[in-house]
């Protein structure tokens, strides 16, 4: 295990190097900056004013120069300045991360609480009733873009209730944040529900059929304690795998619900910084999505471990 948690951090160190050279660099393949932009608005382009301004931002220095002083200051903890908000870039970025980390943490709640047990339901009941059911429900959930799913709850709890779940301030009570983060969350909970119904389901169908399963069956084992127990265990392997792509997609992915609702997330807010060129905001919030994939992937690593022990991590 040590040896395993050594190699897998050099590798971590290693990919967010990688990453971080890549994200550079694919920000300045797109054309113009944003004192490009500036000048296109006002209507005019006064060559001194322009370098006067490309020097005071450090968008004139050479690329190398201008990645290591990033990678720097990223290393420092210092965020670096906003190009088009003129403040410290860790004032806009740190309140938007646990407003997206929220609605991440309680989309995917909603997705495996709804997709886990249908998935076993579903492979328990294979081709009853309640099986097709069940699949149909997850095919409308893959089928449902979250987008309309969010409109569909909206335009219902202004019709019913005259109740707007739009994101204006802060939730001030648990009714608040329920609405305000809660139904959001369930909108894009039920796609990502549908997915691991499904993946639930067929990896249940292929462990139920195993000799070991048929064992604890004629050793006189209840079916609850086969399904659960012997089977789920097994069947999760893959399903854990969803879960941590799921939830990592889900931070950098929320930008149409984030807009949808109101919601003051990270998705959103970069998606407008990359219109503006603003360069420092765009490379810290890309290279935080970054981080987390990786660490999803080793949290998925030792949860593969801890699932099954057979698993070499040495």
């Amino acid at each position: 295990m040590k040896t395993f948690l050594i190699r897998r951090s050099l590798l971590t160190v290693v990919t967010l190097f990688g990453m971080s050279v890549l994200i550079f660099c694919m920000l300045r393949l797109a054309p113009g900056n944003i004192v490009d932009i500036l000048f296109a608005s006002a209507g005019y382009v006064d060559e001194a004013d322009k370098k006067a301004i490309e020097k005071d931002l450090g968008i004139d220095r050479p690329l190398p120069v201008q990645y290591f002083s990033w990678l720097g200051e990223l290393v420092r903890g210092d965020l670096g300045k906003s190009y088009r908000l003129e403040v410290k870039a860790a004032t806009v970025i740190l309140p938007r991360i646990p407003v997206t980390l929220q609605l991440a943490a309680w989309a995917m709640l909603v997705a495996v609480l709804l997709g886990v047990p249908a998935g076993v339901v579903s492979a328990v009941k294979q081709d009853s009733m309640l099986d097709y059911i069940l699949r149909v429900v997850s095919l409308s959930g893959l089928s449902m873009p979250s987008f309309w799913l969010g409109l569909l709850i909206i335009l219902f709890l202004v019709y019913a209730f005259n109740i707007s779940p739009i994101y204006i301030q802060a939730p001030q009570n648990v009714a608040q944040y329920l609405l305000l983060i809660g139904l959001p969350a369930l909108a894009v909970g039920f796609r990502s529900s549908a997915l691991i119904m499904r993946l639930t389901r067929s990896s249940m169908l292929e462990v139920l059929r195993q000799d070991y399963i048929r064992t604890a069956r004629a050793k006189g084992q209840g079916e609850g304690r086969v399904n659960f127990e012997h089977a789920l265990k097994n069947a999760m392997l893959p399903v854990i795998t969803v879960i941590g792509i799921e939830f990592a997609f889900l931070i950098g992915g929320l930008v149409v619900t984030e807009t949808l609702f109101n919601i003051p997330g990270v998705a959103r807010f970069l998606v407008q910084a990359i219109l503006y060129r603003d360069y420092p905001v765009v490379q810290n919030l890309v290279m935080f999505i970054a981080i987390i994939v990786v660490m999803m992937n080793f949290l998925t690593d030792l949860v593969y471990v801890w699932l099954d022990p057979r698993i070499q991590v040495s």
